[in-house]
């Protein structure tokens, strides 16, 4: 399977309501970041189904690399501006 590309190399900061369906962009294509917009088509990605348990603010991943996909977990601090888009 390909790697997801880096859509960004910081985290997306969103308001989530509680028990509300999202679907997280896994291929790093979306234009919608960091939700799915459909751009994963014909790849080996599928977006990622998720409800919060709680209302508020939260951290999503937008490096695609994080190991709590949809949420950051700090990996994105290994990818440069270099690396976005790639």
């Amino acid at each position: 399977m390909t790697k997801p590309i880096v859509a960004d190399n910081k985290p997306k900061k969103v308001t989530l309501s509680k028990g509300e369906d999202y679907f997280f962009c896994t291929c790093g294509r979306s234009a919608k970041q960091p939700f799915c917009d459909g751009s994963h088509q014909g790849s080996a990605f599928q977006p990622k189904a998720f409800s919060p348990e709680k209302s508020g603010d939260f951290f999503l991943c937008a490096c695609k690399h994080s190991a709590h996909i949809p949420f950051c977990d700090g990996t994105h601090k290994q990818f440069s501006s270099d690396d976005i888009g790639k």
